[in-house]
């Protein structure tokens, strides 16, 4: 039971967090929202900000086992087309799940408050797309299925508009579909111009 209080602190935390930020959220509202007195989520956690920290460790564990890390690799793909449904399947996930949308909110609202928001932003955004897919444009280059570049450029060519148009679909989730679309013609632009030509 005292789990599960637990767990229904930490999502009632999520989707505060992600819709007035960190400070916007005070706990008085956040018992309330479950039906607890203060002494109830003090059982459970000495302060807000041990609620941030625990909920940041748990986003951070749920993204990187579902979406993939430098730990977590995707395979390296056998074709260009598999790249194409390699990268839909990310972008779908990332946009379609609540816990992944909700996530990036904070880290958007809370990226210029907290600096552990703002590396993790960073990293979800920018930096950790880029350096997940540098091994596998290599794999792909060594396969004769990329033609040769520097991967880390090449990931960063790649995944940087993806991120936008995901962002897009934050701001517009009603452009979710026509995001989708986009992202899949980028992703078949990309390959023609890098792409291995067969002889």
């Amino acid at each position: 039971m005292a789990k599960d209080t637990k767990e229904r602190i930490l999502a009632a935390a999520l989707d505060m967090f992600s819709q007035n930020g960190y400070s916007g959220t005070n706990i008085r509202e956040l018992t309330a929202s479950l039906g607890l007195v203060k002494s109830g989520l003090y059982k459970h956690f000495k302060s807000k900000e041990e609620i941030w920290d625990t909920l940041l460790d748990e986003l951070i564990a749920y993204y990187e086992t579902r979406f993939g890390s430098m730990e977590h690799l995707p395979p390296v793909p056998d074709s260009l087309e598999e790249l194409i449904t390699m990268t839909m399947r990310m972008v779908s996930f990332t946009v379609h799940d609540e816990t992944v949308v909700k996530t990036r909110k904070i880290l958007t609202i809370e990226q210029f408050r907290d600096e552990r928001a703002r590396e993790l932003a960073t990293k979800y955004f920018l930096t950790g797309l880029k350096d997940m897919f540098a091994p596998l444009f290599a794999g792909m280059m060594d396969k004769g299925l990329l033609r040769r570049d520097d991967p880390a450029m090449l990931a960063f060519a790649y995944t940087a508009p993806i991120s936008a148009l995901i962002h897009l679909c934050d701001r517009e989730p009603d452009k979710t579909t026509e995001v989708m679309a986009q992202v899949e013609a980028f992703s078949r632009h990309f390959i023609r111009i890098y792409g291995e030509k067969k002889k």
